[in-house]
């Protein structure tokens, strides 16, 4: 084993402890389009999920079937049809979605037996459990459109999925749900994830989908100047579905984004968009930082915001111990009150448990980012990473190019999450003159994408 591998393999292990400790005992719900199985991407999906199950996650799959349901209705002659972003589901339709999802259950449940040698699934034992989970009711007719078979979820069985998730069980979940006579309804993949994960109160849902996510600017075309929002605030996704059209096509902005935002609203903590075209996108979004997708996250629930007046105290009483032992410099009352503004906290029933300032050089297109500091009581449950995300969204917002930390002990910390270390030559010519020279401060860089 080469000394090389040893050097990132390790880092790497220990930046993903964390978030294996974290999600242990959490339940997810992951949504994978139809269009992902078509594929081919079904067997690699499988061991990521069998990998975050081994790791104590419970995990709730709901599979879609959209190109396998319109591949039945071409063999037969018959078309595919929408309206408001839902198939039509007449009774030709209804039976090619029946073999549809009796098909995928099939294929997925023996993916999830494959325990060969030399695989992440070597030695797993992924019992798959499906069941008639959902109770549903019909669309009916929406402005003059009779939408037939299709169908709402009415209710979900809380009790039967949490029975087999405790019970060590992967819940297996296909777009269909019967009414209390016994009557098949086609529903979307979209609104059963939704569902489920609403009234499991799961702390994920994760939608795996033909689009990468939400770009910064979603109205512009893809360049590298318009990357991917990987954490989208509520209040800006909710802001964002009224500035768009209608999701009528799963390319749509809309489409998956509605969805996450409902889910949100109604008590789960986070929803995500990632793209299936990426091989382990499920762990990329997991386990790193940055993730590979967009995650909407509920801001009330984390209290994220920028600073005022009135937070200067608490401010003030969060960073003194590390000013009496060195690890920030020390700033007065004065100077914190008069840049007040230029500081994200994070707030909890009135106490703020971890802070950061923004100072912004636009002439060198970078800003510092000033007294990181997380509260001893809620280091290691992510803040400092919260706060971190905040200002990079605050620099991109501003149109600079990188944001650059000055520390002297916590080096590490800042490395891994993508900042590199720099001459102090490298700082901006007003910074410079401020630097102090016998504090000896590493300077590190993350460029802002």
């Amino acid at each position: 084993m080469s000394t090389v591998f040893n050097f990132t393999f390790v880092p790497w292990f220990r930046s993903v402890a964390p978030y294996i400790h974290k999600f242990r005992n959490q339940t997810f719900v992951v949504a994978v389009c139809g269009e992902a199985i078509a594929a081919g991407k079904l067997p690699h999906l499988a061991q990521d999920l069998a990998m975050i199950q081994s790791m104590g996650v419970k995990v709730v799959l709901v599979h879609g079937f959209r190109p396998q349901v319109n591949e039945q209705l071409r063999a037969k002659g018959h078309e595919a049809k929408y309206s408001h972003g839902m198939r039509i589901t007449d009774e030709v339709a209804l039976d090619c979605a029946q073999e549809a999802a009796g098909q995928l259950r099939y294929e997925i449940e023996a993916a999830f037996s494959q325990g060969l040698p030399n695989t992440p699934m070597a030695g797993s034992t992924i019992r798959v459990i499906s069941g008639n989970f959902i109770t549903a009711r019909p669309v009916g007719i929406v402005d003059g459109v009779d939408f037939q078979h299709s169908g709402l979820v009415r209710k979900v069985d809380v009790a039967g999925i949490s029975r087999t998730l405790d019970f060590g069980a992967m819940v297996l979940i296909s777009p269909f749900g019967f009414s209390p006579t016994g009557e098949a309804f086609n529903l979307t993949m979209e609104e059963v994830a939704t569902s489920v994960s609403i009234a499991l109160q799961a702390d994920k849902l994760i939608f795996v989908t033909e689009i990468p996510g939400i770009r910064l600017k979603p109205d512009e075309p893809v360049s590298e100047d318009n990357p991917i929002d990987t954490e989208l605030p509520l209040a800006a996704a909710e802001a964002l579905l009224i500035k768009v059209p209608a999701g009528q096509r799963p390319s749509d902005t809309a489409f998956y984004l509605q969805h996450c935002v409902k889910a949100c609203k109604a008590g789960v903590e986070r929803s995500h968009i990632i793209p299936f075209a990426v091989d382990g996108a499920l762990l990329l979004e997991i386990y790193v930082h940055d993730g590979i997708g967009t995650m909407v996250v509920d801001e009330k629930l984390e209290e994220l915001r920028e600073a005022t007046a009135d937070d200067v105290g608490g401010i003030l009483q969060l960073i003194e111990p590390f000013e009496q032992d060195g690890t920030l410099v020390k700033r007065s009352r004065t100077e914190i009150e008069r840049d007040a503004d230029h500081y994200t906290i994070v707030e909890h029933d009135g106490v703020i448990f971890a802070c950061a300032a923004l100072y912004p050089y636009p002439e060198a297109k970078t800003a510092e980012m000033a007294a990181l500091t997380v509260s001893p009581q809620s280091q290691g449950q992510g803040d400092g990473e919260k706060i971190l995300k905040r200002i990079e969204q605050r620099a991109r917002a501003a149109g600079l190019q990188s944001i650059f930390v000055l520390t002297t002990r916590t080096m590490h910390w800042f490395i891994k999450r993508g900042f590199v270390q720099v001459d102090p030559d490298w700082l901006p010519d007003a910074r410079k003159r401020k630097y102090n020279w016998d504090r000896k401060s590493q300077v590190l860089v993350k460029k802002l994408g």
